[in-house]
């Protein structure tokens, strides 16, 4: 049985790949015991704009934040797996998934504890990337995301279990209509198998 899991999606579109991919691993967690909070940052209107009220006060970590954040801060502890489908834009996520941690991973909540409130969480963030891999490999841009997300993010929160997997070759527009639908079995396939080894039973 697979271990609760909060599954953020950040894609503007419902009919999108990146959708697909969130969609295929929240029936296979959930057909496989698990229980899944589906937080779909577009769907949900979540707004990323950082306001005084949710900006850290460094002189008070037990700052309470905005009803939004705090929910959302709920959420995150309610789960045991964490994990983020998101496209790579300008070979990051979305702006919206920056905006959702400057929100909510805040002061107090996520860092700032001598005991780390997000330790034994395990997280994967799953980026789909149009590149090939060679070409993230030769540019060092894989090994920049990795650093970002995993080191800077889910390890500065004290989550150890992390690892960011990119799905390449995921741009359609150049694949031949009749073609397509294999290389979206490959991608769902891709997503399958990340799962699998980063987010194990």
């Amino acid at each position: 049985m697979r271990r609760p899991t909060l599954l953020i999606l950040a894609h503007p579109r419902s009919d999108s790949l990146t959708a697909q991919v969130a969609d295929r691993l929240r029936l296979r967690i959930e057909e496989e015991g698990g229980t899944v909070d589906l937080l779909d940052l577009y769907a949900e209107d979540f707004d990323p704009r950082l306001t005084p009220v949710d900006e850290p006060d460094w002189e008070d970590r037990e700052k309470s934040y905005s009803p939004e954040v705090h929910a959302h801060m709920d959420r995150i502890t309610a789960a045991d797996d964490i994990l983020v489908v998101f496209p790579v834009w300008w070979f990051a996520p979305p702006a919206v998934i920056k905006g959702w941690i400057d929100r909510v991973w805040n002061y107090g909540f996520a860092y700032g504890r001598s005991k780390p409130r997000l330790a034994g969480k395990r997280m994967l963030w799953l980026g789909l990337a149009g590149g090939t891999d060679a070409d993230y490999e030769k540019t060092g841009l894989a090994t920049a995301m990795d650093v970002q997300l995993r080191v800077g993010v889910s390890e500065f929160c004290g989550i150890t279990e992390s690892s960011v997997r990119l799905l390449h070759d995921t741009e359609l527009s150049g694949v031949p209509r009749a073609l397509r639908s294999a290389r979206v079995g490959d991608v769902l396939k891709a997503a399958d198998a990340a799962l699998d080894e980063h987010l194990p039973h």
